[in-house]
């Protein structure tokens, strides 16, 4: 696979020594990679906004007039598919990663194993946002991304499917169960929701990234939580 990746870091020698360890895991994967470096975000940001393609991201948190933490937001308005790696000496802004998806933390000095793991992790999950749902509906073919699925329910002998657009398609819900991946989680005999999406899980409800509230079976509490924890 070909990707493109971004490094920034105020610290040059520390922005050229990632580059260098990236480099080493491609070849070592036999990825093949374009290797970008950036002394601060809004130098990146300049960048980005001509092409939005990078992959992966490999952010150092404290750096000049905006953070690595800030940046990463302005990014994930618009994007949800890219790999957000932060690189901090500190573990105060652990918490704050969660709001953006960020894939991990490595803390400096970053060890080869260590980063090498976590690249491999985003291949990963960059190869799993490439899969798509194709669906037949009102007689012509409809190709949707999994990644974009937030959640699917049941009514009748249809099944609506809410992504960046809501289509319903006549199949049961096992049906499509089986077309989906471990992001996947069927809360109860009528829903099924995407865990990456999940804001909030109460004992009554699941509320969604989006805004969306899908309710909870009663005794499905516990299964969504450990759910979600085996995920991370």
């Amino acid at each position: 696979m070909n990707y493109k990746i971004a490094v920034c870091d105020d610290s040059r020698a520390d922005r050229e020594y990632i580059m260098e360890l990236a480099g080493s895991w491609a070849g070592a994967a036999g990825h093949t990679v374009q290797l970008f470096g950036f002394a601060c975000a809004e130098e990146f940001l300049f960048q980005y906004e001509e092409k939005c393609d990078y992959d992966i991201l490999l952010l150092d948190i404290e750096m000049g007039a905006m953070d690595g933490v800030t940046m990463a937001k302005k990014l994930r308005r618009e994007n949800d598919t890219v790999q957000i790696i932060f690189i901090t000496g500190y573990s105060d802004y652990i918490a704050e990663g969660y709001e953006v998806e960020a894939l991990n933390y490595l803390m400096k000095p970053v060890g080869e194993e260590k980063l090498f793991s976590v690249l491999n992790r985003a291949a990963e999950k960059l190869s799993k946002n490439e899969r798509m749902l194709n669906l037949e509906t009102r007689g012509e073919m409809v190709r949707i991304p999994i990644y974009q699925i937030r959640y699917a329910e049941v009514f009748g002998n249809y099944v609506t499917i809410h992504a960046r657009e809501d289509i319903t398609v006549k199949m049961t819900l096992g049906e499509l169960e089986k077309e989906l991946d471990e992001r996947f989680y069927r809360a109860g005999r009528s829903v099924i929701v995407n865990l990456v999406q999940i804001a909030r899980v109460t004992r009554t409800e699941i509320r969604l990234r989006s805004g969306d509230t899908v309710p909870l079976p009663r005794g499905a509490y516990e299964g969504i939580n450990r759910a979600i924890i085996n995920m991370r």
